[in-house]
C-alpha cells in the first residue's frame, strides 16, 4: 500500500507535529497558569486571541502570516537581514504557523483542567510557604495531567491535519514544506487517485486512533 507514495511528506509531517507539540508544551504551561489565576480584562482578551484560530479560516491566518513575514515586509526583511531567518516558504515558517494555529488545542484542555483544581488545595500549598512556580509544578500540573496529555494529543493531531496555513505560508516545496495534507492535494490534482487514497487512508486511521486515545484519557480522568 505504501509502495505507491513518497514517504517523505509523512516523515516531514511527523517532524512538524512533534516539534510543534514540544514548543506548545513549553508555552502552554506558564500561559495557562497565568490565565487560570483570574478573570481580568487582560486575561479575557488573551484567551479570546488564543482561541481565535478555532473559528478563523486557516487560509486567513496563513495569508496574514505570509504578508507579515514576507522578505518584502518590515518584519520579514529585518529577520532575513539580521538573522538570515526566512519564514516564508520554509520549514521554520511551518513551525511558526503550526504553533499559532494549534495553540488553542493545547491551551483549552489544560486550562479547563487547571480551573478544576480545588482552591483549597492551592491555598494549603501557599500557607506552607510554597512559591507560585513550585505550586504550578507540584500541585497544579499533577492534578491537571489529563488535560495536559489531552492537549498534547489534540495539538499533535491538529498539526498533522493542517492544510490552509501550511499551503499559504509554506507552499509545496519537496522535502521542505510538502507535508501529508499537501501531498494528498497534489496527488488528487494530478489524478493519481491510488496515491491520494493511500495518503487519505493513513490520515483517517491516524485521526481515528487519536480520538480513541483521547476518549480513554477522558474516561480515566473521570
Amino acid at each position: 500500500m505504501l509502495n505507491n507514495i513518497d514517504p517523505q511528506p509523512l516523515l516531514l509531517t511527523l517532524k512538524l507535529a512533534t516539534l510543534t507539540t514540544l514548543i506548545l508544551l513549553i508555552l502552554a504551561v506558564p500561559l495557562c497558569a497565568w490565565l487560570a489565576c483570574g478573570r481580568s480584562r487582560g486575561r479575557t482578551l488573551a484567551e479570546v486571541l488564543i482561541s481565535l484560530p478555532l473559528v478563523l479560516p486557516p487560509t486567513a491566518l496563513g495569508f496574514y502570516l505570509l504578508i507579515t513575514f514576507s522578505p518584502a515586509s518590515l518584519i520579514g526583511g529585518w529577520l532575513l537581514h539580521h538573522f538570515s531567518l526566512r519564514l516564508v516558504f520554509s520549514f521554520n515558517g511551518l513551525v511558526l504557523g503550526s504553533v499559532l494555529f494549534s495553540l488553542p488545542f493545547m491551551v483549552q484542555p489544560l486550562l479547563a483542567a487547571l480551573r478544576q483544581t480545588p482552591p483549597d488545595l492551592l491555598d494549603a500549598a501557599r500557607t506552607l510557604g510554597k512559591r507560585e512556580p513550585v505550586i504550578v509544578w507540584r500541585v497544579w500540573l499533577p492534578h491537571a495531567r489529563h488535560g495536559l496529555f489531552a492537549g498534547a494529543i489534540l495539538a499533535f493531531a491538529h498539526t498533522v491535519g493542517e492544510f490552509g496555513v501550511v499551503l499559504m505560508l509554506g507552499g509545496n516545496i519537496p522535502d521542505q514544506t510538502r507535508v501529508a495534507s499537501i501531498a494528498l492535494y497534489q496527488e488528487m490534482e494530478s489524478l493519481n487517485y491510488p496515491a491520494a487514497h493511500t495518503y487519505a487512508a493513513i490520515l483517517v486511521v491516524f485521526s481515528f486512533l487519536v480520538l480513541l486515545t483521547l476518549q480513554r484519557v477522558q474516561r480515566r480522568a473521570q
